[in-house]
């Protein structure tokens, strides 16, 4: 039995059907769901010596990356609310957003992560790589995959 469900969201439309399938998951075991985001990192444009006037701050950067965790963890906290099921979102930022997902699992004493596949396939795959597929490599707890 499941006690408390992370699933990461990266806004995307598998990202949804995850979201929409641990809630469904933490409704039949009574468990609570934890929404977790990792947004991207702060880097300074490999540009020679020359920065351009418009780059973004980090400080405006971390404003963006908040924004964007408050819509995509918003959507995890309305299907929740929705099925009455409890609660609990948290972001960070970081490179390797499986290496996050993992730390989170352990982090909030989850033990299950649902997460999305993007079902890339071939040269795809290899460029892009898959941060599902290194959840699975790298995580303590069962990995639940929704396509």
């Amino acid at each position: 039995m499941f006690r408390n469900i992370l699933v990461p969201t990266d806004g995307s439309a598998p990202s949804r059907k995850a979201i929409k399938r641990a809630v469904q998951l933490a409704k039949e075991q009574k468990a609570r769901i934890t929404g977790f985001y990792v947004g991207p990192p702060w880097q300074l444009p490999a540009y020679s010596e020359y920065v351009p006037p418009d780059i973004v701050s980090p400080k405006e950067h971390a404003a963006a990356v908040k924004k964007t965790a408050a819509r995509y963890l918003g959507a995890v906290k309305k299907a929740a609310d929705a099925a009455r099921v409890p609660c609990r979102c948290s972001y960070v930022v970081g490179e390797h957003p499986y290496v996050e997902i993992v730390k989170a699992a352990r982090r909030y004493g989850c033990d299950v992560i649902v997460i999305a596949s993007h079902g890339r396939r071939g040269i795809s795959r290899l460029l892009l790589g898959s941060e599902t597929s290194k959840v699975l490599a790298h995580a303590s707890v069962p990995v639940l995959v929704v396509r």
